[in-house]
């Protein structure tokens, strides 16, 4: 019998294939001239993340995803973005990756310019050359995924990060990830309740980790949250922010939709 398709790595493989066409198109040294004109707000992110009090939610925007096709057949995201801010979200985070989420780093330009709040680069980030586009395209602040990195690398991407003035969300799914990311220093944490390799969803992964979160961690839980009840339940054990995307993306009214999670 054979092993099902492991799509992590399927994604992280597409991913280093792109970044090389990329940078053949743009010389890093000319991506690096564009990038140091960007003024990134990684601090603002990390803050708005952190806020007390109140349930700080990053909310998605998505054309595709792999378990559930194509979200929105006409997609704008500057648009979404702006009904996602007007609702009360305390940012935003954008899909750049092309081949499976039809992502590119052009919505991350248009949503940069659209909205005020802080802006997440969603990609799978395996190259310093994608935390310079990150920067260069308008995002402040990028997604490290854990299970797409060794160590080195992890620590690497997160410091060149830090240097860039770009946040970084760090994102695990099991507790040996969660070990990793706090090794390396992680000071957002993201537990992703959707297993990368298989697509199962279970928001147990965020209950089971929740008190494994350093106090000093700013901890965020990810994927298949579908009401207050579920936020409330979290924030109660730890969790400051929520990233939401798909349930945002298919109701026809996403301002709406966010100011009902949050009321």
């Amino acid at each position: 019998m054979s092993a099902a398709p492991d799509l992590l790595q399927a994604i992280v493989a597409a991913t280093r294939r792109i970044v090389e066409v990329r940078r053949g198109r743009e010389r890093e040294a000319t991506l690096e001239r564009r990038a140091a004109a960007a003024g990134p707000r990684g601090a603002l992110f990390e803050e708005a993340l952190g806020r007390a009090g109140r349930v700080n939610v990053i909310a998605e925007c998505k054309r595709r995803s792999p378990s559930r096709g194509v979200l929105a057949p006409s997609y704008d995201p500057a648009a979404i973005a702006r009904q996602y801010e007007a609702g009360g979200a305390a940012a935003i985070s954008v899909l750049t990756e092309p081949t499976f989420f039809d992502g590119s780093l052009a919505h991350l330009t248009a949503v940069r310019a659209a909205v005020t709040v802080p802006v997440l680069r969603k990609d799978f980030v395996v190259e310093e050359y994608q935390l310079l586009e990150a920067r260069a395209w308008g995002a402040d602040a990028v997604l490290l995924i854990v299970a797409a990195l060794d160590q080195e690398s992890l620590v690497r991407l997160q410091s060149r990060a830090a240097d860039l003035g770009l946040a970084a969300l760090v994102e695990v799914h099991d507790e040996g990830e969660l070990e990793r990311a706090l090794a390396a220093g992680a000071r957002l944490v993201g537990v992703n309740n959707r297993n990368l390799r298989t697509l199962v969803v279970d928001v147990d992964a965020s209950r089971r980790l929740a008190a494994r979160i350093p106090s000093g961690v700013i901890g965020i839980s990810e994927s298949g949250l579908k009401n207050r009840a579920d936020l409330d339940q979290l924030a109660g054990m730890g969790y400051r922010a929520f990233l939401i995307g798909e349930r945002f993306m298919v109701d026809p009214d996403p301002e709406l939709a966010v100011k009902e999670l949050l009321t």
